[in-house]
């Protein structure tokens, strides 16, 4: 079982920068930052925080959409759908990175939390994972599905914590041509590693859409598990 509440990480006039923590019932854990899709703090990134929280891991989703309009989640279909993609079109990257690294901090800084902090990212959040590695200093990235990696791959070289890119090659939203960017410009990296599934298409990992492909989906979090566990040794004194 999970101990669940909004807090509110910063402010600017009527704007407050809340996000969603999740933690465990007792004892501290490896921080984890759930970075949303397009659609911001639904549903479905709440319950993927809970589950984490209740293996023992301190989650925090922030609301990464605060200075936007709408800023608040939106639903998968219908108008929600076309004001996501409207709202993704102005996002502002480079901001959001700040306000990640104001999340980062205040998960590393918490009660629940054993000092590391992971990354993990799907869609857009997914582009925000690689670059909360390379600008806000988490001790782990994990990226799904994510479109624009190739924008910002020049930051590679100051990544210091490996790093793990996952991409469905059915995927329609991300072009092949993306995939095969990311993989030129990561390579020699050992500490920056990119799983490709053949068959799985775009949000292969959430359950909740069409596009969930339960055997893509068993690998990636064998992989995810397998990289969140190294840094259970990372503990505060």
């Amino acid at each position: 079982m999970s101990d669940t509440q909004s807090i509110i990480l910063a402010s600017d006039g009527d704007r407050r920068f809340e996000a969603y923590l999740s933690k465990p019932a007792s004892g501290r854990g490896v921080g984890l930052l759930i970075l949303s899709e397009m659609f911001g703090v639904n549903h479905v990134m709440r319950a993927v925080a809970d589950a984490y929280a209740v293996r023992g891991y301190c989650v925090l989703v922030p609301n990464l959409f605060w200075r936007s309009v709408p800023n608040g989640a939106l639903d998968y279909e219908g108008d929600d759908r076309e004001a996501a993609w409207d709202r993704l079109k102005t996002f502002d990257f480079d901001l959001a990175s700040v306000d990640m690294r104001v999340a980062v901090d205040w998960v590393r800084a918490a009660a629940c939390c054993s000092g590391a902090v992971a990354a993990l990212g799907f869609c857009m959040g997914g582009r925000l994972a690689f670059l909360a590695a390379s600008r806000a200093k988490v001790d782990a990235a994990i990226a799904f599905y994510a479109l624009g990696i190739s924008h910002h791959l020049a930051e590679a070289e100051v990544i210091e914590c490996p790093v793990q890119l996952h991409y469905g090659l059915s995927d329609k939203h991300i072009p092949r041509s993306e995939i095969d960017e990311v993989g030129h410009g990561i390579a020699g990296r050992s500490d920056i590693e990119m799983y490709l599934y053949p068959e799985a298409g775009h949000s292969f990992l959430n359950e909740v859409r069409p596009t969930f492909d339960p055997s893509a989906a068993r690998l990636a979090h064998q992989r995810i598990d397998s990289l969140l566990s190294s840094l259970r040794s990372r503990a505060r004194s």
